[in-house]
């Protein structure tokens, strides 16, 4: 039973975390992007310097005194009944101590079907996953450099299997005023498994990103570009379907080019109109299109696109993901401004 379970929540976070990468390693969904505006631009953002507290679950070093008193709600729905959601809040205490960061993350993998190892029904059985997050971030004194960090709780239920871990994030960011450009590094799920399924403890998933993002001069656009998982370089794998067969029945694997794999490391987006009440997005992630590609079909996987909406202390932010023909995501959140400062 167990090992159906484990099976089922493999290939949903292989979905969601994009392939070879995941199904390595436990409590995949902290890698599930966290706001329409990260997903818009195609995920994994770690360059946002600004009012949006969603931030910090990417990068810590993030965390600034503009998220004072704002909270923000995300749902979204993934594939069959799969449901997640996060949430975020950050508060400053005063202008020495900064400014502190909670949230959290959830997922719900539905209801399934439990069955014996005999094939007999039995009852039914759900799963779910939860994250409590806590971050703080440091202006390095008369420099231009932020650090940051965030601690982890993480919780997850599978049936009758249930899992207790903790993970730190690092993150550190450069502004160069003078150039509008924001450089940053953000080391994600340093942590371990304290209380294993069952006897073996497993690894979690360890991510490296670096991103740079640049403010157009003369031009309303904000452009992005993310290197993800650079604590891994051989990302890429062969595609079955893609083999080449011969007159004697054998077949020769596909063969994947130091530049293609190279490009699955890449997530590049554009806001446009980023300080204004209402931003365009627009994203691409290349690993997502390459595996997620039907062959001699156009799909249009790896685009994303969405929009932002100000209304006096309320933004509303609203994301579309392309996986499959089959497969689409939508993710809508409320950023709500306490503090009184309209956006």
């Amino acid at each position: 039973m167990f090992k159906k379970i484990v099976c089922i929540v493999v290939c949903l976070t292989c979905l969601t975390s994009f392939s070879q990468v995941g199904g390595r390693s436990v409590y995949q969904f902290l890698n599930l992007v966290t706001s329409p505006r990260q997903a818009a631009i195609g995920g994994k953002v770690i360059t946002f310097y600004d009012k949006d507290v969603n931030q910090a679950h990417f990068n810590p070093a993030c965390i600034n005194g503009e998220m004072d008193n704002n909270l923000s709600l995300n749902y979204g729905s993934y594939f069959g009944e799969v449901t997640y959601g996060t949430a975020s809040y950050a508060y400053t205490y005063d202008r020495h101590v900064q400014t502190f960061f909670g949230g959290v993350n959830y997922v719900n993998y539905g209801s399934f079907d439990g069955y014996d190892e005999n094939g007999v029904q039995t009852s039914d059985f759900t799963g779910s996953e939860l994250a409590l997050t806590f971050g703080y971030a440091y202006n390095i004194p008369f420099s231009d450099f932020y650090i940051g960090a965030n601690a982890k709780l993480i919780s997850s239920t599978l049936e009758s299997y249930s899992s207790f871990g903790a993970a730190v994030d690092i993150g550190v960011l450069f502004i160069d005023e003078r150039n509008d450009v924001n450089w940053a590094l953000s080391i994600r799920n340093l942590g371990t498994q304290i209380t294993p399924y069952q006897e073996t403890r497993e690894k979690l998933p360890l991510e490296v990103l670096i991103g740079v993002s640049q403010l157009m001069e003369n031009v309303p656009i904000r452009w992005h570009l993310t290197l993800e998982n650079m604590q891994q370089w051989q990302v890429a794998f062969s595609n079955p379907n893609r083999a080449e067969g011969s007159l004697d029945g054998s077949s020769t694997p596909e063969r994947v080019s130091f530049f293609n794999n190279a490009l699955r490391h890449v997530i590049v987006g554009a806001e446009l109109f980023p300080e204004k009440g209402f931003n365009i997005r627009l994203g691409y992630n290349f690993r997502r299109a390459e595996e997620l590609r039907i062959l001699e079909q156009r799909n249009f996987s790896g685009i994303s696109v969405g929009f932002g909406l100000k209304i006096n202390n309320l933004k509303f932010n609203y994301s579309y993901s392309r996986y499959t023909l089959a497969a689409n995501t939508s993710l809508f959140g409320l950023t709500i401004d306490f503090s009184g400062n309209r956006y």
